[in-house]
């Protein structure tokens, strides 16, 4: 049991940054729920939130690597992080709605936590079995592509470039394309550099494309028009 303590605590610290780290495909969240679950109130021992590691400004990555928080691989993990919750909102908007792909965002939000686990483990300081345990699928890539293709079919074409807008679904989903093209961003630099999983790239590209389709989907779905863009004399 100490050892299970032990290593909940050293990966709290990558969760932190905004990033669940798989083991044998359990996340390190639901490990300390069932942790917590399973032992007597005597013996239990839940890891503070606070760890104070961070307290002058460096951070350390899954494989127990110590950088600083501007690292390329923090700035990567924190902005999943924030696309995780633009979803996670834009999706309460649309369970509001009643709208039938919300588990489709509640599933995207879990594969972003998988997307912060490869980013989380660099491998230039990477064991084997660090890789193993983050391997990112590209099976993930093409369910994204199915359902934009099967939305694509039930929307009008586009014909023109439209604002973000058609309600408040839509529009949230808008904001959680636009942070989702600043995640890719952020993580091009740590795949160019072989500390990543380009699969994770292309993830993030086709989830960006997603999300627009979506956006629109809702806008229609809710009786909504999209603003077009008119270009101003």
């Amino acid at each position: 049991m100490s050892s299970l303590v032990t290593r909940s605590t050293s990966l709290h610290r990558v969760l932190r940054l905004g990033t669940c780290v798989n083991i044998k495909q359990m996340r390190v969240c639901g490990e300390e729920g069932r942790y917590a679950s399973s032992t007597t109130e005597e013996n239990r021992r839940i890891p503070k939130i606070y760890t104070k590691t961070g307290d002058k400004g460096f951070s350390s990555t899954f494989t127990g690597e110590r950088r600083p928080k501007e690292d390329h691989i923090f700035d990567a993990l924190g902005t999943t992080d924030e696309l995780s919750s633009a979803i996670g909102l834009a999706r309460e908007f649309c369970i509001d709605c009643g709208h039938s792909f919300t588990d489709q965002l509640e599933k995207i939000q879990c594969v972003l936590q998988d997307v912060g686990s490869n980013i989380a483990t660099p491998r230039s300081s990477a064991r084997d079995s660090h890789i193993t345990k983050t391997k990112f699928s590209s099976q993930s890539v093409s369910e994204l592509e199915k359902w934009i293709d099967s939305f694509t079919e039930e929307l009008p074409p586009l014909t023109s470039f439209i604002l973000p807008s058609g309600g408040k679904s839509s529009a949230a989903l808008h904001v959680a394309r636009a942070v989702c093209r600043r995640a890719e961003r952020c993580v091009a630099p740590v795949v160019r550099s072989g500390e990543t999983d380009p699969e994770v790239a292309k993830y993030l590209n086709r989830l960006s494309d997603y999300l627009f389709t979506v956006a629109r989907y809702a806008a229609m779905k809710d009786g909504n028009a999209e603003t077009i863009y008119k270009r101003q004399e």
